[in-house]
């Protein structure tokens, strides 16, 4: 069980040490929070199954998206700089999460190297996560936004050994506009659009890439 929360390999003496502390939380509802924003900084938590949105609220209240996590991915990184976790994280649908302590987890990375070397790549896989959404967001076509997403999971879902092309969003075309700095109707039209080329196959929350090295060639090219 351990091994879906921190896949690393180590052996059996200290997986025994790091399955002691990471605690394997109930399933948790549609909406129902992991953290909320402003809460103390305590653990990192890693997706079983299911899914989690992350988000903040802007100046005026509004709901600004600023993540989605998967099978396998880890989350609350957000909170080791300033011992505060800066963004909300709810469950999109019954999601099931691994809790692990950050300081017991960062006590074992002294004794145990391999572990504070995963531990540091996955803050830089943050960072570079971070980074790309930056990107993503600074001039970019509606059509390259909604394309590089849909690549994104497609990569993400290969890596946990998924289909790469059968994609199942949990989110909403609300939260997805909200994610990619849309309007939600762009969403909507940008979808329909890639499936009128035939890239796509939309069913609701269902979508299948019919056609990836297009889709790749849409989401790098200047044009809308």
């Amino acid at each position: 069980m351990g091994n879906l929360c921190l896949p690393l390999a180590v052996d059996e003496g200290e997986r025994h040490k790091l399955d002691q502390f990471i605690e394997h939380k109930k399933p948790l509802q549609p909406r129902e929070k992991v953290f909320h924003s402003g809460e103390a900084f305590t653990s990192i938590y890693a997706v079983r199954s299911g899914s989690v949105k992350s988000f903040c609220l802007d100046s005026e209240g509004r709901e600004q998206v600023t993540g989605f996590y998967l099978p396998g991915e880890i989350f609350g990184w957000d909170g080791l700089a300033d011992d505060q976790y800066q963004n909300t994280a709810i469950a999109l649908e019954t999601t099931s999460v691994c809790e692990i302590p950050y300081e017991k987890l960062e006590q074992l990375g002294d004794a145990i190297p391999a572990i504070k070397k995963y531990v540091m790549k996955l803050i830089s896989r943050e960072i570079n996560a971070d980074q790309k959404l930056i990107a993503l967001l600074a001039g970019h076509s509606a059509q390259q936004k909604v394309a590089s997403l849909l690549l994104s999971f497609s990569d993400r879902l290969a890596q946990q050994k998924r289909s790469p092309t059968r994609l199942w969003l949990p989110m909403s075309r609300s939260e997805i506009s909200s994610y990619l700095g849309l309007t939600v109707e762009t969403v909507s039209r940008v979808l329909g659009a890639l499936q009128k080329k035939n890239l796509l196959k939309v069913n609701k929350k269902e979508i299948e890439i019919l056609d990836k090295q297009a889709l790749q060639t849409l989401a790098t090219s200047a044009d809308e």
